[in-house]
């Protein structure tokens, strides 16, 4: 995975393809090149067939460099680093700052495309991807870009919860309106925990468990660990929330209910 800094200093990552998916991205985008090749030589063929050899010769070379290189480039200017065997594959070609690629970047692909992959069987292609760390070709890293996975696997939600020995406490204990910006940063702590440092993990445990206890009486049990303490607080506030709109819905319901049956009468 590799991040990238915009310029309000929020870090983005994205995941760069693997080997394995530009490959099949790749091959499906040649058979689809190759499947047009010949179809549009058939086409040709069929409708010019007075034609000498050298100018046949032309046409066949003029039908190459259209399916093999301006049909490549203009499909990934338009569709902005997609293509058939790209878009089967989940991917996307991206410049190295992670935005989206020009004419000029899908012009310099196709054309050093067409030597790696077509000229070469796709050796050059392959040879420089196998030592490149994004799995660059040639033309990626002339033009300064790469392919971008974007079906990525989504997490499961983790749900904050109380353990055992806390359920009795919390559930008789007094939370009060925890600020919007408190309650979010101890959401993202519970959904992104697993990936921190162990170190930083209990750190900003024990600042978000100590910024929550000034809204929440009476304090816990002695011997409350940090984590489980927010997991607790949030779980807590989550399921009464839960129930107010549930009884708040309800009776709406049933004034809404009450509201048919009044007689109407014209005024």
């Amino acid at each position: 995975m590799s991040s990238i800094v915009t310029g309000e200093a929020v870090v983005l990552e994205l995941r760069p393809a693997s080997f394995a998916a530009r490959a099949l991205g790749l091959i499906l985008d040649v058979l689809a090149h190759v499947v047009l090749l010949v179809l549009l030589i058939i086409l040709v063929a069929s409708a010019a067939r007075d034609l000498d050899e050298a100018a046949m010769r032309a046409t066949v070379l003029s039908c190459v460099v259209f399916c093999f290189v301006i049909v490549p480039v203009t499909v990934e200017t338009l569709t902005r680093g997609r293509s058939l065997g790209k878009l089967a594959a989940g991917l996307r070609i991206v410049r190295d700052d992670g935005g989206s690629i020009r004419f000029r970047h899908a012009l310099i692909r196709g054309l050093l495309g067409f030597l790696e992959i077509y000229m070469t069987f796709g050796g050059l292609a392959i040879g420089v991807a196998l030592f490149s760390e994004k799995s660059k070709r040639l033309g990626d890293i002339v033009a300064g870009t790469y392919s971008l996975r974007q079906r990525v696997p989504v997490e499961p939600r983790i749900l904050a919860s109380a353990p055992p020995y806390l359920q009795s406490w919390v559930s008789m204990a007094d939370i009060g309106r925890i600020p919007d910006a408190t309650a979010r940063r101890a959401g993202t702590f519970v959904q992104q925990a697993h990936r921190m440092a162990p170190a930083s993990r209990a750190n900003m445990a024990r600042a978000l468990a100590t910024e929550l206890a000034g809204y929440v009486a009476p304090p816990p049990p002695p011997g409350t660990l940090p984590e489980d303490y927010l997991g607790a607080v949030l779980g807590e506030r989550r399921n009464r929330e839960f129930t107010r709109l549930k009884q708040a819905e309800l009776r709406n319901l049933a004034v809404g209910e009450r509201l048919q049956k009044l007689p109407f009468t014209d005024s």
